[in-house]
């Protein structure tokens, strides 16, 4: 039964936005795209046409769009010049007449929009004559400070202040800090693309009052030391240097521009005594002092200042950022102060995540504090060892000068607990405060689910993208390491993208990909940027990130300008692997990372997974020819369309006859084969796909519903399972908490995602493998498929024009509640079981659409409805699962049990405790599947633990037996 409800309301345009929701204050285009929403409560709104104004000065232009288009509408006005600005709003008709106003006006305004706008050469400050004193210098990883004075006149209409730098910068002007952004201008692919940033600074000009513009110019990514094993080095090349450009223009239209040059002073000597993105930051307060504040202040140890060249400092390659910026988003504060073993002092902030620690101290002059930081404990001590080289350690030294608050400015850190020596005093928990700080995206997907422990995962699972989104996606947060690299980003995409809205995040990135590629003759890198010596490879899933990121925002976002952007890189990459297969249509040989990080594979050997990586590597050559195709399609690109369409149906014919045998099984006979196979829709004949399903599903329940995936097949499994029909499977898989699984880490603590499915042991040791962070979001890529099918919200067509609500029921839940805030509005879907009673309320937004599947039914039978409010009831209690007897014996048959969670979790504690390692064995070889008795499957198992493994389920049974009365 379905019962629609609304009051027909009057329509208004509640929001309006130009390019990314999120983006800079200050536009990247002088043609930007325009967005907006509608609110209205009348039933099946659709838009049947939009009026745009804009307005300039005191001419006011306007523009009819004809039909729904609502998002990413191209500009339809002359284009905004640099030192621009306008004010647009917009108004909208329904197809039944129905109109709004005229929404508010909506400020647009640009600073620079390219190296054509850049007038100011970079400086640097003279570095040491003397060997021995420049290599101390180059050791300790000073910052450098540069400051002007500068008098305007009275009459001040605007004024926009504009910088980037080699390096990590932080500008003040008239003695405070500029803008609210950290870690400008964060880490591009610098060699093609360095970003700058401008800030409205129209209020701290005076009239006629002299001010100070000043900067502290730290090394950052810019000079970081990249590399593995020990063996670490710069890789982008000349000094520390800053770039910034004051533009100032008075009433009467004249203009005047502070620029940097060799007139500027300069010093290598300041209060931040050391400062890099891995070893961390050292601050020696008794080195502080005014001079970036007051006018008339000299630096204490001033250093010549010069300009770099443009072979220094390629001009060209100046962009305007359009991502969201780095900020610090929230505080969290410390949950308890607590001595270890050893004696050390440390503080539990209750949740690991990235960022820094804010201090209220009062130190006496030369006392130093030392703050370490890491993720986990071992044995009660902070578990340094997954930082590998990294030191992740600041320091503070006091002044004597009366209480301050600090935080360390040009570093980060990825850590729960952080241990602090030599403070002051006693420590008290209102004196250290950790600070959140990522990518300031708008949060955009929600997921509550009657399981405390899924919703604990779903938290995980946002706690660790925040904590790798930091200027660029990461693989980690911590360790010496926190590069781009893009097979984790490829898996994430579809995540993070209902997560927030990450197109102009990942836009940013694409772009740094695309850099990259262009240098590697169509290679994608493993890491973007590259600051790797080794040359670039083609890898399967790695390269895979230049067809299926930019796939995945068009799915998310609709945004076909974005999409054409990133067209010629998606067919360069798919270019480079037809090379590489050949006439047969095969990726096979050379490197590959293949499922990496498969939980058979040993720690020192994570590429050695279960599934042929050739299966993986041609796999994803088709899902990115498909995927290429269809942006083809949608760019109106028809030959390129027809020609990787063709190529695709190629790929796959030569799949399937390659890697799939007569009877239905994949030549590797393993999760990742089938997952991938079936997720990729490689298999879509209705009893193959049953088939392999099927299949896969036995290979589930035959390693006792444990993970046998890595970093390919994870992303992919439940919904395969899902289309193979074994959707109780997919619940089971998910619900699993013995090792590995996704809830396994939950029941020892985490808060994040981790990089290994058992980075912390049972016996809450870290992993002895090389490579073991708490903080990984690859591994959570299961949350898009959870807010898919628990939630009931995916994507129908792109943008969300059209929202398919299918909620999926299993594991035991009995509600969910998930929303989605579309560029359309925000999608709510909640459902509630109760009994055999299944209700569901679903919210659409205006100007769209949405298919209904209700459970038990098809897709062929989806309800179509238009905005609004739906209400939904249906009996579903021919899908809920019939009570199992639950009465176990020697002659129960092993595929029995191991669907019985305590019986089974039982057993292996029992055998754990006797030590018979056979049977420990059968989750790991994969021999719960067999259907003989528990009875004869104890080979070799001595009479008296025989008889114990009896008295095991006689007192299980017996246990049953009084639960049920």
């Amino acid at each position: 039964m379905s019962q629609s409800m609304f009051d027909a309301t009057a329509v208004t345009v509640s929001k309006l936005w130009a390019e990314g929701r999120g983006r800079p204050e200050f536009l990247a285009t002088g043609i930007p795209s325009l967005s907006w929403q509608v609110t209205t409560d009348a039933p099946g709104w659709l838009q049947a046409s939009a009026d745009i104004e804009v307005r300039r000065g005191s001419g006011t232009q306007s523009f009819t769009v004809e039909g729904r288009e609502s998002q990413h509408v191209a500009w339809p006005f002359a284009p905004l010049a640099a030192y621009d600005s306008a004010e647009v709003r917009v108004r909208v008709r329904g197809e039944g007449g129905s109109a709004s106003e005229f929404s508010e006006w909506a400020a647009l305004r640009t600073g620079p929009l390219g190296a054509d706008d850049w007038v100011a050469p970079f400086i640097a400050v003279d570095g040491p004559t003397d060997a021995a004193l420049a290599q101390r210098r180059n050791l300790e990883r000073g910052t450098v400070r540069f400051r002007t004075e500068f008098t305007p006149r009275d009459d001040v209409a605007s004024a926009v202040l504009s910088a980037t730098a080699h390096g990590i910068y932080e500008l003040t002007l008239a003695g405070a800090v500029v803008g609210d952004e950290v870690l400008t201008p964060g880490w591009t692919a610098y060699e093609d693309r360095l970003t700058f940033q401008s800030y409205d600074v129209t209020n701290r000009l005076a009239a006629g009052e002299t001010v100070v513009l000043g900067a502290t110019v730290a090394e950052g990514w810019y000079r970081e030391r990249f590399g593995f094993d020990g063996n670490f080095a710069t890789f982008y090349q000349g000094p520390v240097a800053l770039s910034a450009q004051l533009v100032v223009t008075y009433e009467d239209g004249t203009v005047e521009r502070v620029v940097t040059d060799d007139s500027w002073q300069g010093t290598a000597k300041g209060p931040v005594v050391s400062a890099g993105i891995y070893p961390g930051e050292a601050f020696d307060a008794r080195l502080d002092d005014d001079a970036l504040l007051a006018v008339g202040a000299q630096f204490p140890e001033p250093a010549r200042v010069h300009e770099l060249s443009p072979e220094q400092a390629d001009p060209a390659r100046l962009v305007p950022s359009f991502a969201p910026p780095v900020r610090r988003i929230q505080t969290v504060p410390a949950q308890r102060i607590f001595t270890s073993p050893s004696g050390k002092t440390l503080v539990d902030f209750g949740q690991n995540l990235v960022g820094w620690l804010e201090l209220r101290i009062d130190a006496p002059a030369g006392h130093e504090v030392t703050l370490r930081h890491a993720e986990v404990l071992e044995d009660g001590e902070l578990g340094i060892r997954p930082l590998r080289f990294a030191k992740a350690t600041d320091t503070f030294t006091g002044d004597g000068d009366g209480e301050r608050t600090w935080s360390p400015r040009f570093t980060f850190h990825g850590f729960r607990y952080a241990e602090i020596t030599n403070w002051p005093g006693e420590l008290a928990l209102d004196q250290v405060t950790a600070i959140v700080v990522h990518n300031d995206m708008v949060r955009t997907g929600y997921l509550e689910t009657s399981n405390p422990k899924l919703d604990q995962l779903h938290s995980n699972v946002l706690w660790g993208m925040r904590g790798n989104f930091v200027s660029l996606p990461t693989d980690c947060p911590q360790r010496d390491e926190r590069l781009g690299w893009t097979g984790d980003i490829q898996v994430f995409t579809p995540t993070a993208s209902y997560l927030y809205d990450t197109s102009g995040f990942l836009g940013s990135w694409l772009r740094d990909l695309e850099a990259e590629q262009r240098r590697a003759a169509g290679v994608v890198p493993f890491v973007v940027p590259s600051p790797l010596p080794t040359p670039a490879m083609p890898a399967a899933a790695w390269g895979d990130a230049a067809t299926l990121v930019p796939d995945a925002l068009f799915e998310r976002f609709a945004d076909r300008a974005a999409l054409a952007a990133q067209y010629e890189s998606m067919t360069r990459w798919v270019d480079v692997v037809n090379a590489l297969a050949g006439e047969n249509h095969l990726w096979t040989g050379g490197f590959q990372f293949g499922d990496w990080l498969d939980p058979s594979a040993p720690p020192e050997n994570p590429a050695k997974a279960k599934t042929d990586p050739d299966i993986v590597a041609t796999a994803y050559f088709y899902r990115s020819t498909a995927r290429t195709a269809e942006a083809a399609r949608v760019l109106g690109h028809k030959a390129d369309a027809s020609r990787y369409g063709e190529l695709a149906d190629d790929i796959r014919s030569a799949f399937l006859a390659e890697y799939v045998t007569p009877a239905g099984r994949m030549m590797s006979d393993a999760h990742t084969a089938y997952a991938i196979a079936i997720g990729f829709e490689l298999i879509t004949e209705p009893q193959a796909l049953a088939t392999a399903g099927a299949r896969l599903a036995e290979l589930v329940r035959s390693h006792a519903y444990r993970i046998g995936t890595g970093f390919v097949g994870t992303p992919l499994i439940c919904d395969a399972l899902v289309r193979g029909g074994q959707s109780d499977v997919a619940f089971r898989l998910l619900l699993e908490e013995g090792c590995p699984s996704w809830l396994y880490p939950i029941t020892m603590g985490a808060t994040t995602i981790w990089e290994r499915w058992d980075s912390m042991l049972p016996d809450g040791s870290i992993n002895p493998g090389e490579m073991t962070s708490f903080n990984h979001y690859a591994l959570g890529a299961v949350a898009d498929w959870m807010q898919r099918s628990i939630g009931g919200i995916a994507s129908g067509a792109p943008g969300y024009s059209v929202v398919d609500i299918a909620p999926v029921l299993g594991g035991g839940l009995t509600s969910a509640h998930a929303s989605l805030d579309t560029g359309f509005g925000v999608v709510d879907v909640s459902w509630m079981l109760e009994g055999a009673s299944f209700s569901l309320v679903a919210v659409v937004p205006p100007n769209t659409s949405a298919r209904v599947t209700l459970p038990g039914a098809s897709s062929a039978d989806a309800i179509e409805v238009g905005s609004g409010r739906h209400e939904f009831t249906v009996d579903v209690s021919s899908l809920l699962p019939a009570a199992k007897a639950q009465h176990l014996t020697m002659a129960t048959p092993l595929s029995e049990i191991v669907g019985d969670t305590e019986a089974r979790d039982g057993l292996e504690a029992l055998f754990a405790e006797i030590g018979y390692f056979i049977g420990l064995g059968w989750t790991k070889n994969g021999n719960w599947k067999t259907g003989s008795p528990l009875g004869k499957s104890l080979i070799m198992m001595p009479p008296h633990n025989v008889a114990r493994v009896e008295e095991y389920l006689a007192a299980l049974n017996a246990t049953r037996a009084i639960r049920a009365v």
